[in-house]
C-alpha cells in the first residue's frame, strides 16, 4: 500500500486465518510493511468485557502511543500503571518472507488465540482475536453503533 513511506498504510476489513503449531498467524499481503524488516508491535489489550485481544501497532502508532503517555502528567499514577502494563505486556515482531507474525505462547494465551484468529481492520493498527471473542465483541460494537456513527454527521 505504501510506497517509500509517502502514503499511509490502511488496516481495513476482516480476515479470518489458522494458527499453526509455532504459533504464526498469516497477516494480509495489504497490510504487510512495504519494506522488510519493519517491525510490528503486539500489545496484550485488555480493554474489553469480552475478554483480551492482541492489539498490533505499526511503528508510527507506537511512537504516537509513546508520546501520548510521556504527555501524561508525572503527577497522574495511571502513567506508571499504563507503561508498566503496556511495556510489559508487549513485544517487537517482524513477519516471516513467507508474510506471518510469530505470537509469543503467553500473548496467545493472554487473548485465547489458539488454532484460528481473527484479524480486525482499525483503519492505523488491527487487533487479532479469538473467533468466539471477536462474536461477542462485534455483537455488542454493533449495539453501540448508531450512536458512535452520529459523531461522524
Amino acid at each position: 500500500m505504501s510506497n517509500s513511506g509517502s502514503t499511509t498504510q490502511v488496516y481495513n476489513s476482516t480476515y479470518r486465518h489458522g494458527v499453526d503449531e509455532k504459533r504464526r498467524i498469516q497477516i494480509p499481503s495489504m497490510w504487510r510493511p512495504s519494506e522488510p524488516g519493519i517491525q510490528l508491535t503486539l500489545i496484550v489489550w485488555p480493554q474489553r468485557a469480552e475478554g483480551s485481544c492482541l492489539r498490533v501497532l505499526p511503528p508510527k502508532e507506537m511512537a504516537e502511543l509513546m508520546a501520548d503517555l510521556d504527555a501524561m502528567s508525572n503527577d497522574d499514577g495511571r502513567k506508571t500503571i499504563l507503561k508498566r502494563i503496556i511495556g510489559s505486556e508487549s513485544t517487537q515482531v517482524t513477519l516471516d518472507k513467507a508474510g506471518r507474525i510469530c505470537v509469543p505462547e503467553e500473548m496467545a494465551t493472554a487473548a485465547g488465540i489458539k488454532d484460528e484468529a481473527v484479524l480486525v481492520g482499525m483503519l492505523d493498527r488491527f487487533e487479532i482475536w479469538n473467533p468466539a471473542l471477536h462474536e461477542k465483541v462485534k455483537a455488542a460494537d454493533m449495539v453501540l453503533a448508531s450512536e458512535a456513527f452520529k459523531r461522524m454527521e
